[in-house]
């Protein structure tokens, strides 16, 4: 099996994602990192946009996930996963890590991350 890579890294989003109620209300910045992998040759063959995975709706739909908020990241990265795969049949495995920077944990730390990763079954 042939694994391309494509990767979006460093998505950033201002959102309500928590389970505190200050969280819900106030909100944080949010790091996205996106992994994508498949068989890229046709793309990479015919240089045509329709064979290839478009960055910018790959983007869209990380853009839609982040604005609707959940309590967990476990949760973002899930529906990501999902939403990726709707969008891109392609796509073979996704690999998405969502940061929390700045979290509030009741001490000082640059940021909380949770990462996953999914093989498509075929």
């Amino acid at each position: 099996m042939i694994l391309d890579k494509i990767t979006l890294s460093g998505m950033e989003f201002y959102a309500y994602h928590g389970c505190s109620a200050e969280e819900k209300v106030v909100g944080t910045r949010f790091k996205v990192d996106l992994v994508l992998y498949g068989n890229f040759y046709a793309a990479a063959q015919s240089d045509n946009l329709d064979k290839a995975v478009n960055y910018t709706e790959a983007y869209e739909v990380v853009k839609t996930v982040m604005e609707n908020p959940v309590n967990l990241l476990e949760h973002l990265c899930q529906k990501i996963m999902n939403d990726i795969g709707l969008s891109f049949p392609i796509i073979q495995k996704t690999t998405v890590t969502v940061y929390k920077l700045n979290p509030a944990i009741g001490g000082k730390t640059d940021w909380v991350s949770v990462s996953m990763s999914r093989v498509r079954k075929v």
